[in-house]
């Protein structure tokens, strides 16, 4: 039988392998990682979100910084399973998704304490609570639809073979986007 404080030690033990899996994924140990994981860790609690095989948790990321790598190895989002998409705004906010359940929300990094060294900022980050770490406000952009799979051409100008949404037609042939001539009078 448990004692008492053994499901903590298991979840202080499952927590330290799931901060070594991102450190070693990542490279490295930073204050950008432990922003990530740490919303991982508050968003599995708020939507009971876990690793995805497929596309049933969505992230959208609103920054390409280090922390959207630990939302890869945790939650399973990747750019080519097309569950992980960016919005950049350059903002340490992350708008996640639960297809199962239809639930979302979007984390927002709370402003850290002024006047901290990066060694202090980093200490931190790893000793807060990811509920205190994050603003937790609904998600505001919709649910994008399941990844598409488009027939591919070859490029008539170039050769090289693209996917019909991004091939464009131009004076009756197909071409890629680095070989179609661009046309928008707008970008003055």
């Amino acid at each position: 039988m448990d004692q008492p404080g053994d499901e903590q030690m298991n979840k202080q033990s499952v927590q330290q392998a799931m901060w070594r899996r991102c450190a070693d994924f990542h490279g490295h140990v930073c204050g950008g990682l432990t922003i990530g994981y740490k919303a991982v860790l508050r968003v599995m609690e708020l939507l009971e979100l876990y690793f995805s095989p497929d596309e049933d948790v969505v992230c959208i990321t609103e920054n390409d910084a280090c922390g959207v790598d630990a939302i890869q190895v945790l939650l399973g989002c990747s750019v080519g399973k097309g569950n992980l998409l960016f919005h950049i705004t350059g903002k340490n906010a992350y708008s996640f998704y639960n297809r199962t359940t239809g639930q979302s929300v979007r984390l927002v990094l709370k402003p850290l304490p002024e006047g901290m060294t990066r060694e202090q900022s980093f200490d931190y980050l790893t000793n807060a609570q990811p509920d205190a770490l994050f603003d937790v406000k609904p998600a505001t952009i919709p649910l994008p639809e399941r990844a598409r799979i488009f027939d591919s051409y070859p490029c008539d100008a170039c050769g090289e073979t693209a996917g019909a949404n991004w091939i464009r037609i131009q004076d009756g042939r197909k071409l890629c986007l680095d070989c179609a001539v661009r046309y928008d009078r707008f970008r003055v």
